[in-house]
């Protein structure tokens, strides 16, 4: 049968929607709770909106509005809350940008995103103005004291003259709310436009399924908001339900020690490189929060690092997954289940999750049989809208309907584990080495605070294994004897050859190992 097409079937319909809503609604709720402890005080959520409301206003008078976007290059302060919210509240799409991002990266972002304005705090300005400057995009500052001698608007004494706004506009679930730019590792960073349905949708399933969050907790909030995990995982899901947000500009695991326990914080979310900072903090003092539980995510967490923080801070840790693409959480465990300890739970409600073979690039061929490992696949309310300008890069990463992750895993009885992702593989001698197996063998060793595993070009090998490893505070590590260690517990293609001890490991602002660095630093020049 043919039918006529009908606005009230094929057309957008009238239903309205907006991530700005969790503030604003938040903000009537649970006016005098506080949504933020930042330097020493708390921030009540009626003055966040009102002064959300004033941001706004001034940002409308410079003529933002609906469908405009707006880079933001702000810290783990209030103001990143207010720049977000703001642009949100008038129908504008946020831009937030990596913070340890260059001139030169910062402008490719404002260019790829087509940004309207950019807001950036006076600290990130020695990058953010040539930037600004060389993409032509207006700028506009928040921490900038009034005295600085700086040639730059103050947004904040925009705000302080502009007419709030009175109620945020209206969005269309499908609307663009974010563009979220990706890490860069295989090449130029990609802007993941993400809508304001797959951002809300993502908070009230992983409420009601996944944790037990409630108007009276504390969580610790040393995420970079600017990441799709910190934004989402803490700082929306957070200020929906009422509850505290512990701000925490640059991570340092005394100092959020020393918060945590001073502030009461009974929610630690986190990514693995901090659950090992905690875990060293707690060796150095007898205090602890009242944590009710962790939530980890990000990248793999070893068990071992999982059960020493439950020993230490007598917390479950919840380990999840999810990607900027995925708004972002895939699965986790949830908090009414027993953890299920190296696996990343269950899929969130409505997110349809398989495993399909990794070798087939244009099309998805599901593996049925139980344990299959392949290649991890995604389909839900929780996927973007694509990346901005890169349809090729958007059909390649969407087929079929489903999203593929590029990381290789098992789906068993509903639970998902993830054995590693797909570049990150080692093929020595033809066999296939997962990283994350021999991380979790190094992190059981007594001596070693973190490590990470990599594959460096091998001209008999094809790849060798290698891995960095940090030492605890004070011991002194012997290479042979961590390579004997590991070598006594996985086969022997998989043991690492070479080990290198170092102080520290590079970090990403999000708390990941940059693993493309140590390739780069102990690859052989020929």
């Amino acid at each position: 049968m043919t039918h006529q097409p009908d606005h009230a079937i094929d057309g957008a319909g009238f239903a309205t929607l907006s991530v700005a809503s969790i503030l604003a609604e938040s903000a009537v709720r649970h006016a005098d709770r506080t949504a933020f402890h930042f330097a020493g005080a708390g921030l009540s959520y009626r003055d966040l909106w009102d002064q959300t409301r004033a941001y706004a206003g001034a940002l409308r008078a410079r003529g933002v509005a609906r469908g405009d976007r707006v880079a933001m290059l702000v810290p783990n302060v209030p103001d990143f809350a207010r720049v977000y919210y703001a642009v949100l509240s008038l129908g504008a799409i946020v831009v937030p940008v990596h913070l340890l991002f260059k001139a030169d990266e910062i402008a490719h972002v404002l260019r790829d995103s087509g940004a309207d304005l950019l807001v950036a705090a006076a600290p990130l300005l020695t990058e953010a103005a040539p930037a600004a400057a060389a993409a032509g995009v207006p700028v506009v500052t928040v921490l900038l004291p009034a005295d600085a001698g700086v040639d730059l608007p103050r947004l904040e004494a925009e705000a302080a003259t502009a007419t709030p706004i009175a109620r945020h506009e209206p969005a269309g679930p499908l609307d663009a709310a974010t563009i979220l730019y990706t890490s860069g590792t295989t090449g130029t960073p990609k802007g993941a436009v993400g809508s304001h349905l797959s951002i809300v949708e993502q908070v009230h399933t992983t409420l009601i399924d996944a944790f037990d969050l409630r108007a009276d907790d504390v969580v610790f909030g040393g995420l970079p908001l600017f990441h799709t995990f910190g934004q989402t995982a803490v700082m929306n899901i957070a200020l929906r339900v009422g509850a505290s947000v512990i701000l925490l500009p640059r991570f340092d695991a005394d100092e959020a020690l020393h918060l945590m326990v001073g502030l009461g914080a009974t929610v630690f979310t986190a990514v693995p490189t901090m659950y090992v900072g905690m875990l060293e903090a707690a060796r150095r003092s007898d205090a602890r929060p009242p944590l009710r539980y962790a939530v980890s995510g990000g990248a793999a967490l070893p068990v071992a690092v999982l059960e020493s923080f439950h020993d230490a801070f007598g917390a479950d840790v919840h380990e999840g997954y999810g990607l900027t693409e995925t708004a972002p959480t895939v699965s986790s465990n949830p908090l009414r289940e027993p953890i299920r300890p190296g696996t990343v739970g269950r899929a969130l409600w409505g997110v349809d999750v398989a495993v399909a073979d990794p070798e087939i690039e244009d099309a998805v061929a599901l593996l049925d049989e139980p344990g299959d490992l392949g290649e991890i696949v995604v389909r839900g309310h929780n996927l973007f809208k694509g990346y901005l300008g890169r349809a090729d890069a958007s059909a390649a990463a969407v087929v079929d309907g489903w999203f593929r992750t590029g990381d290789l895993g098992t789906y068993v009885d509903g639970v998902l584990t993830i054995v590693d992702r797909k570049k990150d593989m080692i093929v020595r001698s033809g066999y296939n080495v997962y990283p994350t197996e021999v991380e979790a063998v190094l992190a059981r060793h007594p001596a070693i605070a973190v490590a990470t595993v990599f594959g460096v070009a091998d001209d008999v090998r094809g790849q060798e294994v290698h891995a960095a490893v940090v030492p605890h505070d004070g011991v002194v590590l012997d290479e042979a004897e961590v390579i004997a260690f590991v070598r006594e517990r996985l086969a022997a293609y998989k043991y690492p050859r070479v080990v290198h001890v170092l102080p520290e490991l590079p970090l990403g602002s999000s708390g990941k190992v940059l693993k493309r660095d140590l390739v780069a630093q102990f690859t052989p020049v020929h």
